[in-house]
């Protein structure tokens, strides 16, 4: 039997150490609006904030997931405020990705 507090928040203990005792119900956190669109070096897709609590409160409603499969073994995502460009600490030895969607994927990803 699961409990859920008025955030969201899940707790169900389960004897299995594999499974988290700690979860969030499905009606919490994003859906994906439309349908994803391919890139590159992978896929974009715009998500939707579920009418849920807030956990810490100036929520975004609408964000960008911007996904890469850069190697067989390494899936890179970033989600970002379309409308509110935010300053990237720039690093020197790390550039963006500008390759191909990798092939042979060791991993899958569903959105």
């Amino acid at each position: 039997q699961s409990t859920c507090s008025l955030r969201g928040c899940c707790w169900s203990p389960q004897s299995d150490t594999s499974v988290p005792w700690c979860f969030f119900s499905p009606r919490h956190g994003y859906r994906v609006q439309g349908s994803q669109r391919l890139t590159q070096a992978g896929f974009e897709a715009t998500l939707n904030r579920l009418p849920s609590p807030s956990l810490f409160g100036n929520d975004i409603h609408t964000v960008l997931l911007t996904a890469e499969c850069q190697t067989p073994n390494r899936f890179r995502f970033k989600i970002t405020d379309p409308k509110t460009p935010r300053f990237e600490v720039p690093h020197e030895h790390v550039r963006p990705f500008t390759g191909s969607v990798a092939s042979g994927l060791r991993y899958q990803v569903e959105l």
